[in-house]
């Protein structure tokens, strides 16, 4: 019996033939490490635009690639410590402790299940009364940034290619400590509409950091998340954002997917969860970005 014919020319056929394409470009992939660590502060002041889905996944596809990667879980929720595998109830050391002056990074920091390349400093509750907490400590803007610089130091730390701190939705105390730890600032950005509202802000406040706190600081990449491409509206959130932030803007857009939200349920990235689905390539497509971009700064 002869194999039915389809229409390669139709709007699925087509979708699918540029996924397998981008599949088989991924299989052969090389994600340059950098010379140094690079740590990022993945920040977005707007809840629900994928900031923590993005920090995990980022992670997850450069330690998929080769690099050894630390994720910070700096949220109270500990969102991106479930979504990484790792235990995080009361009873553990976590960033709190570090984060109060009461522990060493070294001894939080606990191997993802998905990769050895892969590391997390777990995030409790009790992060949710470090806000209150660090008023009264000195040099309370420093805490995250000192405790790391020690431990990047360490033997513990020794051959960290990438840091990323996944900061509560908001600009208290402990978004400062992430963006006093970070050179980098990681903005993922929702294509839906009032996508910008916020970021304008956000931006301000990077740059008080940077004038008060930390120099070095810098906003270098902004991800388009949560892409529709059947509506006018996403395709017009991408041009408004190219627009205002032409060099920072990564090309790669990551989609809607079922897979990315179903994903952190089973604790493990989308990367280990479904590699090969739209989510997870276009993942593994940013990390690559980010990674080709810090090789030639």
């Amino acid at each position: 019996m002869t194999q039915p014919q389809f229409d390669q020319s139709t709007p699925l056929a087509a979708e699918l033939a540029d996924l397998s394409k981008r599949r088989a470009a991924l299989a052969g992939a090389v994600a340059p490490k950098p010379a140094k660590p690079r740590v990022l502060t993945v920040a977005n002041q707007k809840g629900g635009v994928g900031k923590t889905t993005t920090a995990v996944n980022i992670a997850g596809a450069l330690a998929r690639f080769g690099s050894r990667v630390l994720v910070i879980d700096l949220d109270p929720q500990g969102n991106a410590s479930t979504a990484l595998g790792i235990d995080h109830h009361s009873d553990i050391p976590s960033i709190y402790d570090v984060v109060i002056g009461v522990t060493p990074l070294a001894d939080v920091v606990q191997v993802s299940p998905e990769s050895p390349h892969l590391l997390c400093a777990p995030s409790t509750l009790d992060l949710a009364g470090a806000e209150i907490e660090l008023v009264s400590l000195a040099a309370r803007e420093y805490r995250l940034q000192r405790a790391l610089q020690v431990f990047l130091e360490s033997p513990a730390g020794a051959g960290i290619d990438y840091v990323f701190i996944d900061c509560p939705p908001s600009l208290g105390l402990l978004t400062i400590n992430a963006f006093v730890a970070a050179q980098e600032v990681l903005i993922p950005i929702q294509c839906e509409y009032y996508a910008l509202e916020g970021v304008s802000q956000l931006v301000r406040n990077i740059e008080l950091v940077k004038g008060h706190l930390n120099p070095g600081l810098t906003l270098s990449t902004i991800l388009l998340t949560m892409f529709d491409t059947r509506t006018n509206l996403a395709h017009q959130v991408v041009s408004d954002v190219r627009l205002h932030f032409p060099d920072q803007t990564l090309d790669t857009l990551i989609p809607r997917s079922v897979r990315v939200s179903e994903a952190p349920s089973y604790g493990q990235t989308v990367i280990e969860y479904d590699q090969s689905s739209p989510g997870a390539v276009s993942y593994q497509e940013a990390a690559l970005e980010i990674a080709h971009r810090g090789a030639t700064q």
